[in-house]
């Protein structure tokens, strides 16, 4: 089994893939205090619920946008398994070409989720991440890395939004019936889904003038699969393209 973790602004995302087969998916929350003790504790806890033997874990693979957690969960990898897990980063083949300003700004994840699109798409591409941000990369007929946009992810904007007004109370992001509210939580409801929809479909159409290619788009991330039913493109929603990305590269530089 090759054990991905992906850590987040938000959360660390576990999983556990066997062949073409992911066994297990898990989250915990990204603490940038935990020690590497307490993030060793975590893991093995996780993964004997998940029922994982720990002499069965043939690698690990890390992408990361935290570097101060990254540091602790590389030693509690090294401390639980008596391993070096490979980090997505400077080094590591990826088969990308990025062609950023500076190719060493591109996040790891978003490196990983590219590589998994590609692997199972044919491009031009359009790949979206929904996490703490929303991400949108662009890959050309050839599969390079073009670069993007970065916008405020949901729960940012429904927490900037209900922190900064007194009267707009919490609520739940469920699916808004219709895009006219009649009263505050289903406006509000209204103008952050509905809204990140149209988002999303704003910057593909302009992608598309841009470029003049015919996208294939894909989705990923916690929220897209309540957002991408509500967009007027056609969106391909993998919940796991990141741990398939993380799995490919692993293998790939495992060789």
């Amino acid at each position: 089994m090759i054990l991905t973790i992906e850590i987040g602004n938000s959360t660390i995302t576990l999983g556990g893939v066997e062949g073409s087969d992911i066994r297990f998916e898990c989250r915990i929350n990204t603490d940038r205090v935990k020690t590497s003790d307490t993030y060793c504790i975590d893991l093995k806890t996780l993964l004997e619920i998940y029922g994982v033997e720990l002499q069965n874990i043939e690698g690990v693979i890390i992408a990361s946008v935290v570097p101060q957690v990254l540091n602790s969960v590389r030693t509690a990898i090294r401390k639980l398994l008596g391993k070096e897990p490979l980090v997505v980063g400077p080094g590591l083949k990826t088969g990308l070409d990025i062609r950023l300003e500076n190719p060493g700004q591109m996040g790891a994840d978003l490196v990983a989720a590219d590589v998994a699109a590609l692997s199972e798409h044919k491009p031009p591409l359009i790949v979206i991440d929904m996490g703490t941000a929303t991400t949108m990369t662009v890959l050309d007929p050839n599969g390079a890395h073009l670069g993007g946009c970065v916008c405020p992810g949901v729960k940012i904007s429904l927490e900037a939004l209900t922190g900064n007004t007194s009267l707009l109370p919490g609520i739940q992001l469920d699916s808004p019936k219709q895009a006219l509210g009649r009263n505050t939580a289903d406006a509000m409801r209204s103008g952050i889904m509905f809204g990140t929809a149209a988002m999303l479909d704003g910057m593909i159409d302009r992608f598309r003038a841009e470029t003049g290619w015919d996208f294939t788009i894909v989705a990923t991330g916690g929220l897209a699969k309540h957002i991408v039913p509500l967009c007027h493109n056609e969106i391909v929603y993998d919940r796991h393209l990141i741990i398939k990305g993380l799995a490919k590269l692993y293998r790939d530089n495992a060789r």
